[in-house]
């Protein structure tokens, strides 16, 4: 299955980041699902609750038609109305296809409180693309390993991951092997795109460093960008998720679930 990894920098005005995914889907050179990171729709930093819309609202209807008219599937992130917070979603839609995936875990770490303005997810979410069964995952989800079995015993080949990774001290070496582990922890390709580096803007708002990163079933990286705006498009062998699973079983040999 042929992927576009789209590392963006999302602005605060979300008619303005439509049209960087309508660039990152030009550039998806056939490929079937063009993935862009967490908060895609408008960038951290900001009040959310004045931008969120609902799935059927205009900015992810946008996105629809900008997806059905390539013929591939875009995964974005966004945000939803949930209350007096939000929910940090990402977007799934395509030609006949249009979901979401509400983040489970929320990112209150590092001095960010993110259930503060935004209510949690509490349903794993999968979808079917050419008989290949890809699951969904948010930034903060991947220090959670149950999460990713979880989606692999849902049937996921693939973990499609949206970020905007916090900066500081470590963290992008964390990123990089919390993306390997997860891999080995589902014997599934880890697909995870974060936000470009934006540079210093003055919030402690977890922004992005960049270095999406592709790790096979092996934990091995089959791709990581810098930290600038950039799309590569790889594709990905899903017979490597079989053999994975027959010669490290550990999806069968679990004792505690």
């Amino acid at each position: 299955m042929r992927i576009a990894v789209s590392q963006i920098s999302s602005t605060t005005d979300p008619r303005s980041n439509l049209e960087l995914v309508r660039d990152a889907v030009r550039r998806a050179d056939g490929a079937r699902v063009v993935l862009l990171p967490e908060a895609t729709m408008c960038r951290f930093g900001v009040p959310l609750g004045p931008v969120a819309e609902p799935l059927d609202g205009p900015w992810a209807s946008a996105v629809h038609e900008i997806a059905a008219q390539h013929d591939v599937v875009v995964v974005a992130g966004m945000f939803t109305p949930s209350g007096d917070r939000v929910t940090n979603t990402m977007l799934v839609t395509g030609p006949d296809l249009h979901l979401g995936y509400d983040k489970i875990h929320l990112f209150d770490a590092f001095g960010f409180q993110e259930s503060r303005t935004v209510a949690p997810g509490s349903e794993l979410v999968t979808f079917d693309l050419d008989g290949v069964t890809l699951g969904v995952a948010t930034c903060y989800d991947i220090r959670f390993p149950e999460l990713f079995r979880g989606l692999a015993d849902k049937g996921a080949s693939a973990v499609l991951v949206g970020a905007s990774w916090g900066a500081g001290p470590g963290k992008k070496e964390q990123w990089e092997l919390l993306v390997r582990a997860r891999a080995l922890d589902c014997t599934s390709f880890v697909v995870a795109c974060g936000q470009a580096y934006p540079g210093d803007l003055g919030s402690s708002a977890p922004t992005g460093i960049g270095y999406s990163t592709i790790a096979d079933p092996f934990g091995n990286v089959a791709l990581q960008l810098s930290d600038q705006p950039e799309v590569s498009v790889v594709d990905i062998d899903l017979a490597a998720v079989e053999q994975a699973r027959e010669v490290l079983p550990v999806l069968a040999n679990r004792r505690l679930r």
